[in-house]
């Protein structure tokens, strides 16, 4: 099983929510069988909301770039990053090191565009929806997002994961986001919020419902295996 690198801390929760998945996407007896992670916990990157849309803060992408060459000093034969807003660094992190980059957009997009529908009903955070993080990659499978027309209830959502709010409560939520987004025309509905992943399997829906965290476990563990 060859390592794989996890660039995470953005945020904390995301990451453990990433190598849980990852645990989950395999099935083995002998736990010498499982996927290596090699995990930079990093809380302390710059604010990507505040470099990308406030314009004020400092750029990730210097560190960005040097947790990825932590990672392949450290023995990483591959990256991941389960932060969405940090994609929009993943040209710079990609090319920081010679390893390949397991991008969760593109690899999303992909399982996305073999799903049988090309309007996606769009669960992810404002500051994703603002810097368009999705954009390329729906451009590219010829995709298009279907948007909530009020995105309160996804901060709401964000929010009270953060918090001890009861689980049930969060899942009403996004059950609700995911039917407006049904009847709005989506023929998939897309969970791409590492902080309301853990909760994507409670959603109820006739359309396929896919987790962008869990596309990409998948992805580390097949990598992790060949």
């Amino acid at each position: 099983m060859k390592p794989v690198g996890v660039l995470g801390g953005m945020g904390p929760a995301a990451t453990i929510n990433l190598m849980r998945k990852v645990l989950a996407a395999q099935s083995s007896e002998e736990s010498i069988e499982y996927v290596p992670l090699i995990v930079h916990e990093n809380p302390q990157v710059p604010s990507r909301i505040e470099a990308l849309i406030d314009g004020t803060g400092a750029d990730p992408m210097p560190v960005l770039m040097s947790m990825a060459q932590d990672l392949e000093r450290a023995g990483a034969q591959a990256l991941a990053m389960p932060s969405h807003l940090a994609h929009q660094y993943a040209i710079a992190v990609s090319h920081a090191t010679s390893l390949p980059f397991l991008n969760m957009i593109d690899i999303t997009a992909k399982r996305l565009s073999q799903g049988g529908g090309q309007k996606i009903g769009m669960i992810i955070s404002p500051a994703a929806h603002v810097t368009g993080v999705f954009v390329k990659a729906f451009e590219e499978h010829s995709l298009q997002p279907v948007w909530l027309q009020d995105e309160m209830s996804i901060k709401n959502a964000i929010k009270a994961a953060r918090k001890d709010t009861p689980p049930q409560q969060i899942s009403e939520i996004l059950q609700s986001c995911a039917n407006i987004l049904a009847t709005a025309g989506a023929d998939q509905i897309l969970i791409a919020n590492g902080i309301l992943s853990p909760f994507a399997e409670t959603v109820q829906s006739d359309l396929p419902c896919i987790d962008s965290v869990e596309c990409l476990a998948r992805e580390i563990a097949d990598f992790s295996a060949k």
